[in-house]
Parts: C-alpha cells; structure tokens; sequence
C-alpha cells in the first residue's frame, strides 16, 4: 500500500487562494508554489497509489507524467466557455482505462478541493456508441446491473452520481422496468472523503478502498464496452 501523506494544508491552502486571485499574472507569481504545494505531491501520489491500482485492477493506469498523465492540466479551456477563469481551483486525477484516451473512458477518478473530496470511478459522458452498449447492458442483464449498484461493500461506501435526461431517451420504452437507468448520462459511483482525510497518513489506503468498492461497476461497465477489467 502506498505510503502517505502526500497532500497537506498548504495544497488547500494554495487552492483557495487561487480560486480568490484567479487570474494570469497572480498564478505566475505564484507558480513555484503550484509546483512544490500541489503538482509535485500529486505526481508522488500516483505514483506512490500505482501498486495499490495494480492489486485492484491491472487494466488502469497510474501514470506519474507532467503532461498527458493521470493528473489533469490545471488551465481551463475557455474557448467555448462564457466563463473566462483560466485555472482549475480543484485537483483532478484519473487513472484511466488502458484502452482510453481521454476523460470519458473507464476510470478511477480523485477530486481534491477544498470542501469537497471525493473518490468516483465509472464513464464520464459516455459517446454515442458505447451509451447504446452500457444500455443494451442494462436491458439484457438488469439483474446484473442491480447486483453491481446494490451489494453491501459498494452501498457502504458509494452512492451512484451524474447526470440523467428528464425523458426517455428516444428509441426506448418509456414504461421500461430500468428506464431511469436507461436515462443516465452518466454511469458514474462516488465515495465522499474529507479534506482532514487527505491530509492524513493513511489516505491511500482510503482512496483504495473506495476503488474496490467500485469493482463491481466497473467490472459490469467494462463488460459492457467489451474491454477487460
């Protein structure tokens, strides 16, 4: 098991003081300790959590690099977007599906913000193509689905999140047994941390145990796109 802390006050700390001064010239004055407070013990984290990802599953990926690793990009991207910010002011980590290349493939996601972390694994806006496959999942096995989402490991630690559509997606039966699973945009589970949890020795342990809990999700979810879990 992956040995801590890696995080610490001064990465909360260092969050909202930017989420206060969000704006270029602040961030440059202040890029060293971005590096040192949130970076650099984000990089040692997942570098640290690769064994404990391996014994859960071998199929994603703990990937320590600066740029196109686990650990997002702090910038924003602001061209479609009204708002204009150009700084993330939370930490995002995801251990990707060896078979993804971007956030919307199988996961295992951390979220560091001050106020709110949380652990969560599942597919994030899932494409048009495999949305019709974990559908056709759910209508073909929805006692599979049920079993996943309802054993006593996965409700003690996680509750299912995301986004749903109001209606029935069109093509489906409106009065079908799973329609409001059938109406998820997301097929995404979260586990509720705590800000005093990541700063404590034992958070890895923590964030691990929140990722198997999620096994069963994501075993059916990766069964779904017919990519191994």
């Amino acid at each position: 098991m992956a040995k801590g802390p890696y995080f610490n006050r001064t990465l909360f700390a260092f969050l909202r003081e930017l989420a206060d001064n969000n704006d270029r010239a602040w961030f440059q004055d202040n890029k060293a300790r971005y590096v040192a407070e949130l970076r650099d013990p984000a990089l040692a984290f997942i570098e640290g959590f690769a064994p404990s990802l391996y014994k859960i599953s071998d199929r994603f990926l703990a990937d320590p690099r600066t740029v196109g690793g686990s650990l997002f990009r702090i910038y924003r991207d602001t061209r479609f977007s009204k708002d204009k910010r150009p700084y993330k002011t939370h930490v995002g980590i995801q251990f990707r599906h060896e078979v993804g290349r971007d956030a919307h493939a199988p996961g295992f996601y951390l979220h560091l913000e001050p106020g709110s972390v949380w652990a969560a694994a599942g597919v994030w806006h899932p494409e048009r193509d495999a949305l019709a496959m974990i559908r056709e999942a759910i209508i073909k096995d929805p006692g599979g689905w049920k079993r996943a989402v309802g054993g006593k490991a996965f409700r003690a630690r996680a509750r299912l999140g995301g986004e749903s559509l109001k209606r029935a997606p069109r093509g489906y039966d409106p009065e079908h047994p799973m329609i409001e699973e059938l109406k998820r945009k997301d097929f995404v589970a979260v586990s509720e941390l705590s800000e005093r949890a990541a700063c404590k020795p034992d958070f890895a342990t923590e964030v691990a145990a929140s990722f198997r809990a999620f096994g069963p999700l994501m075993r059916y979810l990766c069964k779904a796109l017919g990519v191994s879990y």
